[in-house]
């Protein structure tokens, strides 16, 4: 490692090394670069691991530095730092520790036998003790992300589950992790550590920025904390020491927020502990949680699925379904119009299923259904046979029952705009019971003006219910504008800001594609009613808002006031359904006709989720950090 540029002041210099045309005496340099690296003094010492961190990140699967001992050489430097203090607090070698479990990281996320590479070299032990927080949350963060990698796979994860430490300080982390990052970053910019600073922002921004990256960093670092404890809940060993109450309540609120969206967060790891029986036991025990995964199963969120999945999975089990049927049932009554959701194919049909089993288990002592809940699934159990009467009846009978529909909607309609509004929801709901069971659109209509109805009735949880099933008939599932609308007014009112926010975001977002000159968003602007919701929600569900709250935040305490918007159209007319220009009902004789055909088909059962998808779904949204 003689040969320097010219140029370069350093001795030896990695960069220099790197440029060496001769392939043997660049391996032999980098060899023994990696291996004379960490008993050095010399200054700049952060210049090369800052380089190796971008090959890292740009070059994951390259196995050429994991064959030259850049795992032996980072558990050295990590190990420095935590023995060293007057060496990390000399020149810039506060920055190594963060680099190094980076670097150990990213080769780890992709390839198995990087992973057992990683092991064999000792990175746990340091890794454990970065976990642990010697050093500050920027250390925890990266080392709970190589931690997450490595129990990733079967061959390694012996290696971490053999520290029995790691699971109970990463749970402890995952609920602390807001409260950590805010006290010790967010809360009090002037005392925020220069190298923090840097390393989230790069130099590039003030304190707006390192606020928001913060917030980015401290979900990951709650991310990337449940990750991990989600590889140990596949092993059911393991569940006695997740499934503690004063844990599980908290993760339906574990969410991601909007910087980091893309994990499943707390519902991603509740969907794996409901998947074995040892797990459904102690998350059927916790009312709060059946209430929440029932408000997720109900939302436009992209992990909806994963709560259905939990629902279903806890009333199929007989020593849960009793506790949770009562809970359950509406939601999933709610949702039994789905077709596909995802990978979920013939969703709505499965849940009718599982329902009716249910019902027909009343009485042998499996569970105990209320007169209320029984109620509804025979109701839903009603609709379905009356879908496959009219697939009987002649067209033209069809066509009647579906003008009396629309009669009666008008009479709804007119009892609504002279203030009537429990006279037009009674008027909607004979509309419904008209209205053949394939004409989709028109019963989207109708179930979102009675969701409107029930809004202004001071009525939140009938009017969710009626949007969800407006918006699991509507065609692209959860995109009908108005019914997103009425369904986060209706969270709102129950002060489910996270729900609200979501669908009010969608709602924009709809109207922005929308043809509905009611909807567009003329110029590309925001109407003010939706502004002012997302405003408020955005507050509520802000993830440092109990940090904030507890350590005399302002931002936690911002009163949003109430919000009561007309969304401008409170009911559809019927030119908006299935009629046409001439105002005659029409039929839909392609998509509808097409799904009426092959109903009696659809005798296929909606496939359980296996450990390997459960794994995959987890792994595929792991936020992979790029700082």
């Amino acid at each position: 490692m003689d040969k320097v540029s010219p140029d370069c002041p350093y001795p030896g210099c990695f960069f220099c090394v790197m440029k060496e045309g001769n392939p043997s005496k660049r391996r032999g340099s980098i060899l023994k670069f990696f291996r004379e690296l960490p008993s050095q003094d010399d200054d700049g010492q952060v210049l090369p691991i800052s380089g190796l961190w971008n090959t890292a990140m740009a070059h994951p699967n390259d196995p050429e530095f994991i064959e030259l001992g850049i795992f032996e050489c980072m558990v050295a430097l990590i190990w420095k730092g935590l023995k060293n203090r007057r060496w990390l607090s000399h020149d810039q070698n506060i920055y190594i520790p963060y680099y190094a479990a980076h670097i150990i990281g990213s080769y780890t996320m992709n390839m198995e036998e990087f992973a057992e590479s990683a092991i064999h070299a000792g990175v746990i032990p340091p890794l454990v003790e970065l976990l642990r927080g010697r050093l500050t949350w920027v250390e925890q963060r990266v080392a709970v992300r190589a931690l997450g990698h490595l129990a990733t796979y079967t061959n390694s994860f012996p290696a971490v589950a053999s520290h029995g430490e790691i699971l109970e300080l990463s749970i402890q982390l995952a609920m602390s992790s807001l409260e950590i990052v805010y006290s010790h970053f967010y809360q009090f910019a002037d005392r925020r550590l220069s190298y923090h600073c840097d390393l989230l922002t790069r130099g590039m921004g003030g304190v707006e920025m390192e606020s928001r990256k913060a917030e980015e960093w401290a979900s990951q670092l709650q991310c990337w904390s449940l990750q991990l404890i989600n590889c140990f809940a596949f092993k059911p060993e393991f569940l006695p020491t997740i499934c503690k109450p004063e844990f599980l309540v908290k993760l339906p609120g574990m969410w991601g927020g909007l910087v980091n969206e893309n994990s499943p967060a707390g519902i991603g790891l509740l969907r794996t502990i409901c998947h074995h029986k040892l797990g459904r036991g102690p998350v059927a025990g916790c009312p709060g949680i059946i209430e929440a995964l029932c408000n997720i199963a109900r939302s436009s969120d992209d992990w909806q699925y994963m709560a259905i999945d939990c629902l279903l999975w806890l009333i199929q089990d007989p020593s849960t379904c009793h506790k949770v049927i009562d809970k359950a049932a509406p939601a999933l009554v709610d949702l039994a119009e789905i077709t596909n959701l995802g990978d979920h194919k013939k969703l709505g049909d499965y849940i009718v299923n599982v329902l009716q089993e249910c019902l027909q288990s009343q009485g042998t002592g499996r569970s105990t259904i209320s007169n209320r809940v029984k109620e509804l699934i025979e109701e839903l159990l009603n609709s379905k046979q009356r879908l496959k009467w009219e697939k009987n009846m002649p067209k033209e009978d069809l066509h009647i029952k579906q003008a009396a529909a629309l009669v009666v909607k008008l009479e709804g309609n007119s009892l609504f705009s002279s203030g009537n509004i429990a006279g037009a929801a009674s008027k909607y709901s004979e509309a419904l019971s008209l209205c053949p069971m394939r004409s989709k659109k028109e019963r989207v209509v109708l179930y979102s003006n009675r969701a409107q109805c029930h809004l202004l009735l001071q009525q939140p949880l009938a009017a969710i219910s009626d949007a969800t099933r407006a918006l699991c008939l509507h065609s692209p599932l959860n995109r009908h504008a108005k019914s997103l609308w009425r369904r986060a007014q209706a969270y709102d009112m129950l002060e489910l800001a996270k729900e609200s926010l979501l669908d009010a975001i969608l709602f924009i977002n709809e109207c922005s594609q929308s043809n509905d000159p009611d909807l567009s968003l003329r110029q590309n602007k925001v109407p003010d009613y939706a502004e002012r919701l997302v405003k408020k929600q955005m507050r509520a569900a802000w993830l440092f808002r109990e940090a904030a709250i507890k350590h005399g935040g302002i931002h936690g305490e911002a009163d949003a006031g109430d919000i009561q918007e007309s969304d401008g159209s409170e009911w559809e007319t019927a030119s908006e359904s299935d009629t046409g220009n001439d105002g005659r009902a029409e039929m839909d004789d392609d998509d509808d006709d097409s799904e009426w055909k092959n109903e009696d088909e659809r005798k296929d059962k909606y496939d359980k989720a296996t450990l390997k998808d459960l794994k995959h779904a987890y792994k595929v949204h792991l936020a992979e950090d790029q700082s």
